[in-house]
């Protein structure tokens, strides 16, 4: 089934109107493809988007949902082939100045960082998500991050600050006092956003996820600032790994234009998307310029 509820304009991204595959669903703001994510960007044209969020299947052997359980489980190589081919598309569909963060397993971003750097990107940071609550590996330090790349295609044309609150003791309620002290010189506005992140809340609770998806979901907290560090209202973000739709119900709730595919829940998302079925997290960013 298709679905359309207005009319934003994807077809213009598209070389011409001809060649623009139809879309699953339609807002004022964005479109959702149902469909592989190389079909898409392959037909796309070159320098489109503004950002590029992607969050792959890690390669871990998840079922993500009944009949899909070798999905998620591919040779190492052709893993890792299969995410080139996709970054490549990912690279030329930037604007010079765009923005492309990459979230996956530190294990898998070494290689496809050293790649996207190889493909002319700049890049900027390493972004450490903090992840409790993961199973322990024999004989390996305990795994407590993901990975987020964050890569620009040269000098970005956006990057807007962003503030935290100063941490608090969650016992006594006092600041915790890392800022280096001179408390009488510090921003009202909070510290500057680093590039480890501590406070992005793991989506557990079921009235944050979907119904249809088994994997977890990423918070709306971690795509609030990559939506604001990276873009400004109107302009355009791509998200080729749909999953719970988290970065699409971003994008309309901040005013900026969406492209996303998704292979397999496509319902699931257009279903989320239309009933508010995507709760935001708590984020008491402040964001500057």
């Amino acid at each position: 089934m298709v679905f359309h509820s207005s009319s934003f304009a994807y077809k213009e991204l598209f070389p011409a109107a001809a060649a623009a595959p139809a879309a699953h669903y339609v807002t004022d703001l964005g479109a959702l493809f149902a469909s592989d994510c190389l079909d898409v960007m392959r037909r796309m044209s070159d320098h489109t988007v503004d950002t590029l969020f992607a969050d792959p299947p890690f390669n871990l052997r998840k079922a993500y949902a009944p009949g899909l359980e070798k999905a998620d489980d591919l040779p190492e190589q052709e893993y890792l082939d299969w995410c080139y081919e996709w970054i490549k598309e990912g690279v030329r569909l930037l604007k010079p100045g765009g923005s492309f963060f990459l979230y996956n397993l530190p294990k898998w971003n070494m290689p496809l960082g050293a790649y996207m750097q190889n493909s002319g990107l700049l890049f900027r940071h390493w972004i450490a998500i903090s992840a409790g609550n993961t199973l322990p590996i024999p004989n390996r330090l305990y795994p407590a991050h993901y990975s987020l790349l964050y890569f620009t295609k040269g000098k970005p044309n956006t990057f807007r600050r962003i503030r935290t609150p100063i941490e608090t003791c969650r016992h006594c309620g006092g600041e915790i006092r890392d800022y280096g002290g001179h408390r009488h010189a510090m921003n009202p506005n909070g510290v500057n956003l680093k590039d480890v992140w501590t406070d992005i809340p793991p989506v557990r609770h079921r009235k944050f996820k979907s119904k249809a998806r088994r994997a977890n979901a990423l918070s709306t907290k971690l795509l609030d600032r990559v939506v604001e560090m990276s873009t400004r209202e109107g302009d355009l973000i791509l998200d080729p790994f749909g999953g719970s739709g988290t970065t699409f119900a971003v994008c309309e709730e901040k005013g900026r234009n969406w492209i996303g595919v998704e292979l397999n829940f496509a319902d699931g998302i257009v279903e989320r998307l239309r009933d508010g079925g995507i709760q935001p997290h708590r984020n008491d960013d402040h964001v500057e310029g």
